[in-house]
């Protein structure tokens, strides 16, 4: 098979002891509280940019648009404006920069130290965007927001693979995506009832709401404990070994023990991760890094995502109709990502993202003939059906299911245990970086993309997703139950990769053939 896979069990024959206990469960699932602000603020923004008070206040422009347009013009144009769309993405280059910078933070004061600073920084965005008065503070509380994020997404997804146990590390890991489809769900709902208040003022609520999961990551931030692979990479060997013991409910823990100190040895070597990291031992490491986060971005679920109700007004939804859908679709994104959580470390990763690649792509096609055969080219829809409102939304629902149990949480579970740890900080900024490039890419270009391509937009995302499913059937090995300090077995047992990777016995061989 492509896929190169390692067979049951675990890499080298390791099976470290150790049970998921109460322990480590409540310290993966406090640390996926990052994943709270991250997923608050997508479902945030899409349903501000539709209340008409605050684009009355900051883009009046686009609301004198909306109230002028008549039912006969181009719906598609509805709400093309590069400065609405900003304020949605201007909050991706912050978070861009911040993974970078993160990238060292993590590695010298550990993962905690990190995701406080982004609680911490999201919680001051979330004031800036609450009590703003002019477009340019809502700007700065964006790109505050963007800083908080970027550190927690670089963190998070790092700390929970070093705790979890890795018979268990996919459905831990998948908490943080869950804390995100929370965060969507929960601003969904707000969006859906402040946007009803009488002073107009409900958008400031809405926004100012992101006040409560950042103080929910900077409470657990400062109670959680280090990661044993974090203490020993800053020479805390004693407390590191005491650590684990803890987590694993046990105290056979020497194996494990020693192989993450021989993993530290190893790291502590390596004085230039970023340049490492371009070595060719490190080239599947190092594409995984770019094109998931890249691939995951184009599936068009962001899309969703952050204008869901805007979408849904576009295509003929009144506005309290607009933010219900999004707000179904919001709890149907939550609930599948359970699915996720039951069957990563049972059915594997491959298994997951290629049914959601397959059921994400047939969607996309129902969509677009839907919305094609309502809206043609010249968006004039005349009057919309009752029963066609809810064969679009019903389809969207399928669609964001496939998302959330697939490329949604797997998107940041792969990439997190797939490093190993004298590059995992600088791997895990990329993937970070590489993510909120496009993620802000697409939240910029979205509105002029759906005014210019109409229905055709949908077939462009679909095109991705039948390209991403091929990548991940050629190039990546399963990873199911494999100790994360054992996973470069994984690559040199793949057909297409073992060329790049060398075993150590082979390093040693060709140590040997040198000195003779």
């Amino acid at each position: 098979m492509a896929g190169g896979l390692i067979g049951k069990g675990t890499a080298n024959g390791k099976q470290y002891p150790g049970k998921l206990t109460f322990r480590v469960f409540v310290t993966c699932m406090v640390a996926a509280f990052g994943g709270l602000i991250f997923g608050y603020d997508l479902g945030i923004s899409g349903g501000v940019t539709s209340m008409d008070p605050f684009l009355k206040k900051f883009f009046p422009d686009v609301y004198a648009k909306e109230m002028n347009m008549k039912p006969s013009d181009n719906q598609y144009c509805r709400f093309d404006s590069q400065v609405l769309t900003l304020f949605t993405s201007s909050l991706y280059l912050a978070a861009l920069v911040a993974s970078l910078c993160a990238s060292s933070i993590t590695r010298i004061f550990g993962r905690r130290l990190t995701m406080l600073s982004g609680g911490i920084l999201f919680l001051a965005g979330a004031g800036f965007n609450a009590f703003a008065q002019k477009v340019w503070m809502l700007i700065v509380g964006r790109m505050l927001l963007g800083f908080g994020i970027g550190c927690a997404n670089q963190s998070v997804p790092i700390y929970v693979s070093e705790v979890a146990p890795y018979k268990y590390r996919g459905a831990l890991n998948t908490m943080f995506q869950l804390a995100i489809t929370i965060g969507i769900f929960v601003a969904n709902v707000l969006n859906f009832f402040f946007a009803k208040m009488k002073n107009g003022e409900g958008w400031r609520y809405s926004l100012g709401f992101a006040a409560v999961p950042a103080v929910m990551i900077i409470i657990g931030a400062i109670f959680l404990p280090d990661s044993p692979s974090s203490l020993i990479e800053r020479g805390k060997d004693e407390k590191a070994k005491q650590e684990l013991i803890k987590i694993r409910g046990t105290s056979d823990v020497d194996e494990e023990f020693k192989d993450l100190v021989e993993a530290s040895e190893s790291s502590m070597a390596v004085k230039h991760p970023w340049a490492t990291l371009l070595k060719r031992h490190y080239r599947p490491q190092l594409v995984m890094a770019i094109a998931i986060p890249f691939f995951q971005q184009l599936t068009g679920m962001n899309v969703i995502t952050f204008y869901a109700p805007v979408l849904f007004r576009t295509i003929g939804f009144g506005s309290n109709a607009s933010l219900m859908s999004s707000m179904i679709t919001g709890g149907f994104n939550a609930l599948a990502t359970f699915v996720s959580i039951f069957t990563v470390d049972k059915v594997g990763r491959r298994k997951l993202f290629l049914e959601g690649g397959a059921q994400m792509f047939i969607c996309q096609i129902v969509i677009t003939a839907a919305i094609a055969s309502k809206f043609g080219v010249d968006g004039n829809p005349g009057m919309l059906p009752i029963w066609y409102a809810f064969f679009v939304v019903g389809f969207i629902c399928i669609y964001v299911m496939g998302f959330a149990w697939s490329w949604g949480p797997l998107g940041w579970l792969v990439p997190s245990e797939i490093f190993p740890l004298e590059v995992r900080s600088a791997a895990q900024s990329i993937n970070v970086s590489v993510n909120m490039i496009f993620t802000f890419a697409i939240a910029q270009v979205f509105t002029s993309m759906l005014c210019h391509m109409k229905f055709g937009l949908f077939i462009f995302f679909a095109c991705f997703v039948l390209v991403m499913s091929g990548f991940i059937y050629k190039f990546l090995p399963e990873t199911k139950g494999v100790p994360i300090e054992e996973m470069s077995v994984v690559w040199q047992n793949h057909s297409y990769w073992k060329k790049f990777v060398k075993s150590a016995s082979e390093e040693a061989n060709a140590k040997v053939d040198n000195s003779c």
